[in-house]
């Protein structure tokens, strides 16, 4: 039997040199003479370039580098300006906002001004490569989905540093820029609020979190399980169905319980994948201007049941008999 090679085999799959959809007068050309690698080629498609990035892509470039080097240097200068200190407490480093003091002002660089130049620069590249996202998608014909799942991850991103900090009254109640101390700011964000495992949005996003990596695993694992008969042509296969979609369909029927198409499995993941973010984004903008405990909003609520009286109830020793007023 002669089996459909593919990727995910030992033949690499790699044809002539591509220059791209003809564009537009109005677009700027694209740079680069196109290349081959072989290891690019292991991973997926081996060609190199050409490169478009236009005025959107080149502007967001230079705004992620500004902020990337306002808080390195930053970091850096929280070290003394040590190298090797730089290296070593890396991931402890952070560049914080301004303290509740400052409200919405804008304080002095040195007492977290960076902080607000750091975040105008990087929400700034953010969405204008959001822009560069759908416009590209628009020239090429494609559809935008991926410019609304980008904007998905944005609308969280906003929520942490921008809007619930808006309405919150001070720019103190974002986030700081740093790996642990980003994390830090979760767990004590969670603290004061009361547990954020007992925010219902919480939740859904944790489902949709694990719901979504999940999908995709199986997803892909089914297309490569299948990929001997043809089943990473996924569009011929929704339109014209072969073997590879009647296989995967039977498999998924008898091992998950549910039919799953070529075309509604993507359409199933895109949504878990989205809904997370947007979910996740809805629970921390309820935290502290809608819910200010989440654990007691639970119990009035049912959800979670409250500690037992384990032991007897002491009372407040000044409202004793004979207590000092």
């Amino acid at each position: 039997m002669v089996e459909y090679q593919n990727l995910f085999t030992r033949v690499q799959v790699r044809g002539p040199a591509y220059g791209g959809v003809p564009l537009a007068r109005h677009h700027s050309p694209r740079d680069g003479k196109p290349s081959f690698s072989h290891f690019l080629g292991q991973l997926g498609d081996a060609q190199v370039g050409p490169i478009y990035l236009g005025w959107t892509g080149l502007i967001a470039l230079i705004c992620g580098f500004t902020a990337f080097e306002i808080i390195g240097l930053n970091m850096w200068a929280s070290v003394n300006w040590d190298p090797v200190q730089f290296i070593r407490q890396l991931p402890w480093l952070a560049l914080e906002p301004p303290a509740p003091g400052y409200g919405l002002s804008i304080p002095p660089l040195a007492q977290g001004g960076w902080w607000l130049m750091a975040g105008f620069f990087l929400t700034l590249s953010v969405l204008l490569w959001w822009v560069r996202i759908y416009t590209r998608a628009r020239a090429l014909g494609l559809g935008t989905h991926t410019a609304w799942a980008f904007a998905a991850a944005i609308w969280l991103y906003l929520v942490l540093g921008f809007i619930r900090p808006l309405m919150m009254g001070s720019w103190s109640e974002a986030v700081p820029f740093g790996i642990f101390p980003h994390l830090d700011w979760t767990a004590a964000f969670s603290i004061r609020y009361g547990n954020l495992f007992y925010n219902p949005f919480h939740m859904l996003s944790i489902v949709f979190l694990y719901g979504s990596t999940l999908l995709f695993a199986m997803h892909g694992a089914t297309i490569l399980a299948a990929g001997r008969y043809g089943a990473d042509r996924e569009i011929e296969q929704v339109i014209d169905r072969g073997t590879a979609a009647e296989r995967c369909a039977i498999f998924w029927r008898w091992t998950m319980g549910f039919n799953a198409s070529f075309e509604s499995i993507h359409r199933w993941a895109w949504w878990f994948a989205v809904l997370c973010p947007l979910t996740g984004g809805i629970g921390i903008l309820l935290t502290g201007t809608v819910v200010d405990n989440w654990y007691l909003w639970g119990i009035k609520h049912g959800i979670v049941p409250g500690y037992p009286a384990v032991f007897p109830a002491i009372p407040d020793p000044l409202l004793t008999v004979g207590a000092p007023q």
